[in-house]
């Protein structure tokens, strides 16, 4: 009886933190430079290789940051970011940090970040996730673009 006593005091809680704990999470996006500065992909949209983005988790509560994690996009512009922990109790969204385009470093403003859901507790069993685009818009817009614009205006009609 003795020996299940000190099993349950022991080797029980270590359990339950390491379940918690889980296996990390891997969070996937992109990042682009919006070329024809409309504020959404196109044809003419270029994605970033080497651009910095950061996943930033804050408490609900007092929205102080309690997770950080930096990542890098490869040549296609995809980033994958491994986060450790259940972030059940936190915000959390990926932010746009950097772009290494001379002439597409103006940060979106509305593209500029996506919210991503990092807790097991709400059903979800996938460790991968996806974060939308997030974007960089071009100090000048390519040749072309206002007729790109044009025929997307006009096909929505």
């Amino acid at each position: 009886m003795a020996r299940l006593l000190l099993f349950a005091l022991c080797v029980l809680p270590s359990l339950v933190s390491a379940w918690r704990m889980g296996n990390p999470f891997h969070v996937r996006g992109r990042v682009y430079c919006d070329t024809c500065q409309c504020g959404f992909e196109t044809k003419k949209t270029t994605y970033i290789s080497g651009a910095t983005v950061r996943i930033e988790c804050k408490d609900r509560t007092d929205l102080q940051l309690r997770y950080s994690m930096e990542g890098v996009t490869d040549s296609t512009g995809a980033y994958k970011i491994k986060v450790v922990g259940d972030q059940a109790d936190r915000i959390c969204h990926v932010v746009l940090v950097d772009s290494p385009l001379a002439d597409c470093k103006t940060v979106h403003p509305v593209r500029n970040r996506a919210e991503v859901i990092l807790t097991r507790s709400n059903g979800a069993i996938s460790d991968l996730h996806y974060a939308n685009s997030l974007g960089f818009v071009k100090d000048k817009a390519l040749p072309g673009c206002a007729e790109l614009v044009k025929k997307l205006l006009e096909s929505d009609e």
